[in-house]
């Protein structure tokens, strides 16, 4: 009870007050038995041996967990890179990339740098360059033709900026023949790192690296690079096919014999009643002379 519990504590609250020793098992209660604390103590170990027991099983099991659990694949090969997401975060080459989608060789750029190990190299023009054509240029291009402006600022293949010092002229481009009057591009260098391009009707350099890896190299030039097969001035007209001579009239047909038949019997007629008329008059003479 409450009472029993305080006993201990009692001259302290109560000096002068007389308590009974403190006793851990009061007098009414009966001290247990060795029975009884053996099979408490039991009772206690056992309970002491589950719970260890049980913590060395979750330790266990979550570290065999751990431990099987797989690790974190490796990232895999990232793909190709994206010309357009270049162009795009690059900005200011909104009319390159509008051509580049509408005539799908931003698709196969892509597919390209897929299949093959040659890489590509990729001219942009920005807006700004675009602006300065002649009003109404792009838009009198056929959809053929556009797609060859555009193939005309790619190459098959990857050049660094070094490798622009020894690449071979004309540098063929998508676009195909590099024939004079066709889609010729001359690459050259001057003062170690200045790119210029010629392509016949522009003259152009390279004024900024956009993005460069070994698959793509993508350089910002100053101008659209105008191929002339397109903006090259016309081929010049064949020369007229030599006009054959007229035959010259031969002297016969200018000589007065070669009249018209109906002119000559017509002489002989007249010479005919000429004579007649002679006859007649010598008869008349001579029978003049007879009477």
């Amino acid at each position: 009870s409450i009472k029993t519990l305080f006993l201990p504590f009692q001259h302290i609250i109560h000096p002068s007050r007389t308590t009974t020793p403190f006793s851990l098992f009061p007098s009414n209660t009966q001290a247990p038995s060795s029975s009884q604390k053996k099979k408490k103590t039991r009772n206690t170990m056992k309970q002491l041996l589950f719970s260890l027991s049980l913590l060395l099983f979750l330790h266990f099991h979550c570290t065999i967990t751990l431990a099987q659990s797989p690790t974190a694949a490796p990232p895999g090969p990232s793909g190709p890179p994206n010309i357009t997401k270049i162009l795009e975060k690059a900005g200011q080459f909104t009319v390159f990339l509008r051509l580049m989608r509408t005539t799908q060789v931003a698709d196969r750029i892509t597919i390209q740098l897929n299949n093959s190990n040659q890489g590509m190299t990729v001219f942009a023009p920005p807006d700004n360059a675009f602006s300065s054509l002649q009003s109404g240029t792009l838009n009198s291009l056929t959809d053929q033709q556009k797609a060859e402006l555009i193939q005309f600022h790619t190459i098959p293949s990857f050049l660094s900026t070094s490798q622009f010092q020894t690449v071979s002229n004309p540098v063929t481009t998508q676009a195909g023949n590099s024939q004079s009057g066709q889609f010729p591009l001359n690459v050259t260098t001057s003062g170690g790192n200045n790119v210029n391009i010629s392509t016949g009707v522009v003259n152009a350099s390279v004024v900024n690296t956009i993005y460069t890896d070994s698959q793509l190299a993508v350089y910002q030039v100053d101008k659209v690079l105008l191929p002339a097969k397109i903006f090259g001035p016309p081929a010049p007209a064949a020369a007229p096919a030599p006009a054959t001579s007229k035959k010259k009239k031969s002297p016969a047909a200018d000589s007065p014999s070669s009249s018209n038949p109906a002119d000559a019997s017509g002489g002989g007629v007249s010479l005919s009643m000429h004579g007649m008329v002679g006859s007649i008059v010598v008869a008349v003479i001579i029978g003049s002379f007879l009477l």
